[in-house]
């Protein structure tokens, strides 16, 4: 089986590096905290010490999609808006942008004696992981990155210490001062926007658990409500990822009607079995452990997916927009005129 990546010279490190530059250039008014260790490596703190913001947010975003990505904030103010703010995404290169960049999908730990204090753990996403190539996913793009520089984002809410950058370093085959760590908590204005950035991405890596051979995506675009800051990092992560199993809205362009069929189907969230409760209450359930949730649930809510192939686009999946509003407003739905109880 060929390859979901045409041979190419694109580095994703390269398309990204102006976004890293333009990150620390600029932070101050981005309200970002750059320091750099004594070797030189680049640490910008968009959410631990610092406040970072949502134009942040959008700008690590885009560096976690290697540069290949649209993000932008819509103001949806209309008379009935579907949330206030929303986060949408496009990309003409979803598997090398999606998969090949902004995946969480690298491992990065230390234990408690190799850091003198506690453990640290966390999952490296942006174009430095495709320097490592260190997961077996990367033998299935057939992709490699080659750069003198690189980026990677992790999602924690702390610094990382000097013995897991001195192995993203060796691992990237990297000079200490050619790296730039973003660590954006979940929490934080920034955490949260880049990861609601991820709706094409979940959409990607379930078609990928599907089975469906990823040289069939085409282009991918998407929409999800950015949700309200939360006060700990459980909240937050049951809101960025409500915003897209409840939320979120995928259009994909595959080559094949029986691809577009399928995926319509089977794509959308609802098809999990632990679908219909707030994360934060399945992640509980489960005594914290992600790995003993349905891999089904993590998933757009709707989904249209359209077939080079017949011309048609298929429809699936349905927003809960009512799960959404009771947590993040504490209140009731407001009902439509025509939606209110009769006396």
């Amino acid at each position: 089986m060929s390859s979901p990546l045409s041979p190419s010279d694109v580095s994703v490190n390269a398309l990204s590096e102006r976004l890293a530059n333009k990150l620390i250039d600029n932070a101050e008014r981005l309200r970002l905290a750059v320091s750099r260790t004594p070797d030189g490596t680049v640490i910008v703190d968009a959410g631990v010490e610092a406040t970072g913001g949502i134009e942040a947010g959008v700008l690590i975003a885009r560096l976690c999609m290697g540069g290949l990505g649209r993000v932008a904030v819509r103001s949806n103010l209309d008379a009935n808006p579907l949330w206030p703010s929303m986060i949408e995404v496009h990309t003409s290169s979803p598997v090398l942008a999606c998969l090949g960049s902004q995946y969480a999908g690298w491992s990065l730990s230390a234990t408690k004696e190799q850091t003198g204090g506690k453990k640290f753990f966390s999952l490296g996403s942006g174009p430095a992981r495709a320097l490592a190539a260190k997961e077996p996913l990367f033998d299935e793009l057939g992709y490699r990155d080659r750069h003198d520089c690189g980026a990677l984002v992790m999602e924690v809410d702390r610094l990382p210490p000097q013995i897991v950058i001195d192995k993203i370093l060796r691992d990237c085959a990297l000079a200490p001062d050619k790296l730039t760590i973003v660590v954006t908590p979940t929490h934080s204005v920034a955490g949260t926007v880049q990861v609601v950035a991820r709706v094409v991405e979940v959409a990607l890596h379930k078609t990928h658990v599907l089975g469906v051979h990823l040289n069939e995506i085409i282009e991918g675009s998407g929409s999800a409500p950015l949700p309200p800051p939360a006060p700990d990092s459980i909240q937050a992560m049951g809101r960025t990822n409500d915003a897209i199993l409840y939320g979120g809205r995928v259009h994909l362009t595959v080559k094949t009607d029986s691809v577009a069929q399928r995926l319509a189907a089977e794509l959308p969230s609802s098809n999990a079995r632990d679908y219909g409760r707030p994360f934060a209450d399945i992640f509980k359930a489960f005594n914290y452990d992600f790995y003993q949730i349905d891999p089904a649930l993590f998933a757009p809510a709707e989904v249209w997916v359209s077939s080079l192939e017949s011309g048609v686009t298929y429809h699936g999946g349905a927003l809960d927009m009512a799960l959404l509003d009771t947590q993040w407003s504490g209140a009731p739905p407001v009902l439509a005129a025509n939606e209110k109880a009769q006396p």
